[in-house]
């Protein structure tokens, strides 16, 4: 039995109906919100397609996904590893990162996981630059180690799409008789400079009282002159002060008297 032209309508928009359920269920359209610290990489078919930018992004879900990255900057710590310097000494250096995906694409689909990548990158060049250096020389010029380190790992850390911000040595560990004699000699330099410090005051005291004494030689009267100055300068202080000797007698003068005679003679035994 043939459909009649009347119901032919009906069919038609069922048959469309059917159709677009199909459709939205084989589809399956979602959304996908990349926030203002993220970046999307699209995905469709299991290849990459580009990088989304912030906003609110739809794909379907049986033909691709949107996979997120976070853009923010973090630091990755690096803890203590035990290496051995250029003179055979085992020290402990510990290393703090400060690194920015700068492209998902690379950071993601070049390398299974940058931030391993990245440590062990770090990890190498730390152990590269202890190993060619004397343990003296690694305390002299702790902050040049991470600047070094900044030089030797910026570029590699680049090619996984992962800029290198900062590097630095977060701790470097020495053992602990090594601690002790880096002590006693920082003691002993210590000690010296004081008693250098002091030999150079007693000289300049010295060299001081050497030129008093030859002015006072040359200029008697500014020892004089000094002693009014202590004088006026000293309040309720006792001074005694030797006067110089006078020609003048303090007995009472006698009068002037006639020849005397002459005293007599002690009679002879």
């Amino acid at each position: 039995m043939k459909p009649s032209r009347k119901s032919m309508p009906y069919l038609l928009t069922a048959l469309i109906v059917i159709l677009v359920i199909v459709a939205i269920a084989w589809w399956r359209p979602a959304t996908t919100t990349v926030f203002e610290f993220e970046r999307g990489l699209r995905y469709r078919r299991g290849r990459f397609i580009k990088v989304l930018g912030p906003g609110a992004h739809w794909m379907s879900r049986r033909s691709g996904r949107i996979s997120k990255v976070d853009v923010r900057a973090f630091y990755l710590v690096v803890p203590g590893q035990e290496l051995l310097s250029l003179d055979g000494i085992a020290i402990k250096v510990s290393l703090a990162a400060n690194l920015q995906v700068v492209d998902p694409n690379l950071a993601v689909n070049t390398v299974q996981d940058y931030r391993a990548a990245v440590y062990a990158v770090l990890q190498l060049g730390c152990r590269d630059l202890v190993s060619a250096t004397k343990v003296e020389d690694l305390l002299t010029s702790r902050p040049q180690l991470g600047t070094s380190l900044m030089e030797k790992g910026a570029a590699p850390i680049a090619e996984m799409g992962v800029k290198l911000i900062s590097v630095d040595v977060r701790d470097l560990m020495l053992p602990g008789d090594l601690k002790k004699i880096f002590a006693q000699e920082v003691q002993a330099r210590k000690e010296g400079l004081a008693a250098l410090e002091r030999a150079r005051g007693e000289t300049a005291a010295l060299r001081s009282l050497a030129n008093a004494a030859r002015l006072i030689q040359d200029n008697p009267a500014l020892l004089q002159l000094r002693l009014l100055q202590t004088l006026g300068a000293s309040s309720g202080n006792t001074v005694v002060v030797g006067a110089p000797e006078v020609g003048i007698s303090l007995k009472a003068p006698t009068k002037a008297r006639g020849p005397q005679p002459p005293p007599p003679a002690e009679p002879n035994a």
